[in-house]
């Protein structure tokens, strides 16, 4: 991961309408593996190693900046392969809301 993506600030509002959409994208592409609310119990999870972190805890991503996060949705890491061109930029920045917010249900 390049060193800029930690500084890396999310410039994206979200809106009912932009969460609605990473939802769908999250639902269409991450959830097999991180679950549905992102608890890292997707079906898929089992045959994944190291194990998938659970993000309805808040500790999860406490070390992680927005920017790395993006970095991570974008590029990928380990086994998991990056959005790429699938989302646009403010795709994956709202997708970071989203992944941020299973922490605070």
């Amino acid at each position: 991961m390049p060193a800029d993506a930690k500084t890396l600030v999310n410039p994206v509002k979200p809106t009912a309408e932009s969460q609605a959409q990473a939802k769908k994208m999250y639902g269409y592409d991450c959830a097999v593996c991180h679950g549905e609310n992102g608890n890292g119990k997707g079906d898929l999870a089992a045959d994944i190693k190291p194990p998938l972190k659970d993000y309805t805890d808040p500790a999860a991503l406490k070390d992680l900046s927005d920017g790395e996060i993006f970095y991570i949705i974008k590029n990928g890491k380990g086994q998991m392969t990056g959005e790429g061109d699938r989302l646009n930029t403010d795709g994956v920045w709202n997708m970071v809301i989203l992944v941020r917010s299973f922490a605070k249900k």
